[in-house]
């Protein structure tokens, strides 16, 4: 069981920092006796922060008071018996996040004036993150996916089914048909969906009726994913996927689709029919996105820089067009937006930043793409670069 996590949920994060925050992740398991090692990770990394508070100045009783709303997940079988890939934990004096994601984390407990949000930030693009939705009259699913993942996610505004939509009376319904038409020898194209049938529900009535629910789906898809930018692959018979996409107002369907009834499919079925056709395309922009960071940096262009003080500048200012980022190193530092100062630290210090996450998060919320890979992943001796707007 995975939670959604947008870039609102994002927003919020960074928004509800302030003063003494702590950021926690761990790998989790979805089952087996892997499951009973969650309680202790988490004990031991409850323990990490809390030394860590106490290090940078946080009174005993105020650092385990700031973690207590946590505590009870170690006692909560059924809790570790519903995961995803990874569990993030954020706390500050204010409010208390968790979430179970479709992301494998390094062990981490860190303390900070904000939360610290690189992990999650390849849920948004490099590590594939991409949307099925399985359409059918009897059913409709919502499948969130990262390359390696899989799992439903509860539409909850949308209508369940066709009947649900529209209240059908069944046996008009039943009575109802379809087939594709064949297009004229030499015409490009798929055939157009017929409709046909008696008891008083024409062609014209049963496609409307389609619409109509297509469109009610729609609008629980465009609630629940809303500012959403991943990728999203139709599952289902042609002729329904093309009424969807008459109706549909997400902006990123893609063109190839998964043909067929998806009642008979199970999840990890239409996953994998799904990484096939996702899988190139993410590929596709990390590459490319790499090759125009080391063109740039190559001709030695003003436009693109590897200079951490710069780049921490220009994500604040919103001035990074795409920004590739080390998930498994810190930058620590301290910026002074007033100032435009940025200070480089060798060594964590109480006041300190990691400054690649930092510029992430700017570079992210101001509509810029970010790329984040391990150090190894990346152009050979940098830890962050930058192509710039302006």
């Amino acid at each position: 069981m995975i939670d959604m996590f947008t870039e609102e949920d994002l927003k919020e994060l960074m928004g509800a920092s302030s003063g003494i925050s702590v950021s926690i992740y761990m790998p989790t398991a979805r089952m087996g006796r892997e499951t009973e090692e969650g309680p202790l990770r988490l004990k031991n990394l409850l323990k990490m922060a809390e030394e860590e508070l106490m290090e940078k100045g946080v009174r005993a009783v105020e650092a385990k008071t700031l973690l207590d709303p946590v505590r009870p997940l170690m006692s909560d079988g059924l809790f570790w018996q519903h995961q995803g890939e990874g569990l993030a934990i954020f706390l500050s004096r204010e409010k208390a996040f968790r979430y179970r994601l479709p992301l494998e984390f390094e062990e981490l407990a860190t303390v900070g004036e904000r939360f610290h949000v690189k992990p999650l930030l390849s849920l948004f693009y490099n590590d594939g993150r991409f949307f099925i939705l399985a359409l059918s009259k009897n059913e409709i699913r919502l499948i969130q996916c990262s390359r390696f993942s899989a799992d439903e996610v509860d539409l909850k505004a949308a209508p369940s089914s066709l009947a649900e939509a529209l209240r059908f009376d069944e046996e008009p319904e039943s009575q109802l048909q379809f087939h594709i038409a064949a297009t004229a020898p030499g015409a490009g194209g798929r055939g157009q969906a017929m409709f046909h049938g008696h008891g008083g529900v024409g062609a014209d009535d049963a496609k409307k009726n389609l619409l109509r629910y297509f469109q009610e789906v729609d609008k629980g898809l465009k609630e629940r994913l809303k500012r959403e930018r991943a990728p999203l692959i139709l599952a289902g018979v042609g002729y329904l996927l093309s009424i969807y996409r008459e109706a549909s107002g997400y902006p990123l369907i893609l063109d190839e689709t998964i043909e067929g009834s998806p009642d008979r499919l199970s999840t990890e079925s239409l996953h994998k029919q799904a990484v096939d056709i996702v899988g190139p395309l993410f590929e596709k922009e990390q590459s490319e996105a790499i090759a125009k960071y080391e063109e740039l940096i190559g001709s030695k262009s003003r436009e693109a820089t590897s200079d951490m003080k710069e780049i921490v500048i220009a994500a604040h200012e919103g001035r990074i067009d795409t920004l590739l980022v080390a998930t498994d190193f810190q930058e620590w530092g301290l910026f002074e937006p007033d100032l435009r100062k940025v200070e480089l630290h060798k060594q964590a210090k109480a006041e300190s930043q990691d400054l690649l996450d930092l510029a992430a998060v700017h570079t992210l919320l101001s509509g810029g793409v970010v790329y984040a890979k391990k150090k190894e992943e990346l152009p050979k001796g940098i830890l962050a670069g930058a192509w710039l707007r302006y």
